[in-house]
């Protein structure tokens, strides 16, 4: 949990720091076969928030809608460039021009659930608000703290969203 700076592999929520509210997730499934032997390797371990356990399917996410399923991707190895493959809309939810891993998101992980949707346009409506005319430089830093380059804190939930907006914005400004 403290590598992932306190939020959920998946999702981006803040995971809690109570004992019992937070899943160790196997990337590649223990039920599966041909992973039995990766149950206990570190990097096939990740945290995660309890995504919804015990409510109805459509209201699962993250690991309790996974379940023994596979992604093709890991969101911890930086060499699967997980950022580099999703976008985040206005209105709160992620997409991947990636059909597949599209599939993965909605499908497996069930990531534009309501709830996370609404949590995810939260946090970014709360940015937009207190934008001003930002320079480079400003923009920069903004992109620092949020992707806490400047600390070593837990990370902001949701805080993807605003890295996705802020590094859009430095893409096509030439401030």
């Amino acid at each position: 949990m403290a590598e992932q700076r306190g939020l959920c592999c998946y999702c981006l929520s803040r995971i809690p720091t109570k004992l019992g509210k937070m899943k160790i997730e196997h990337w590649h499934s223990q039920e599966q076969p041909q992973y039995r032997d990766e149950q206990l390797v570190y990097s096939n371990l990740l945290g995660a928030c309890m995504g919804n356990e015990g409510q109805p399917g459509k209201q699962q996410h993250c690991d309790t809608k996974k379940g023994d399923r596979d992604l093709s991707r890991n969101p911890a190895n930086p060499l699967h460039r997980v950022e580099d493959l999703v976008r985040f809309t206005g209105d709160g939810k992620i997409a991947s021009d990636d059909q597949a891993f599209n599939a993965e998101l909605n499908n497996v992980l069930n990531l534009n659930v309501p709830f996370i949707v609404n949590n995810r346009k939260a946090t970014l409506d709360v940015w937009v608000t207190r934008e001003r005319t930002w320079t480079r430089t400003a923009l920069e830093k903004e992109l620092q703290d949020w992707n806490g380059e400047s600390n070593n804190a837990e990370l902001r939930a949701f805080c993807q969203v605003v890295v996705y907006y802020i590094r859009k914005r430095l893409a096509r400004s030439s401030v």
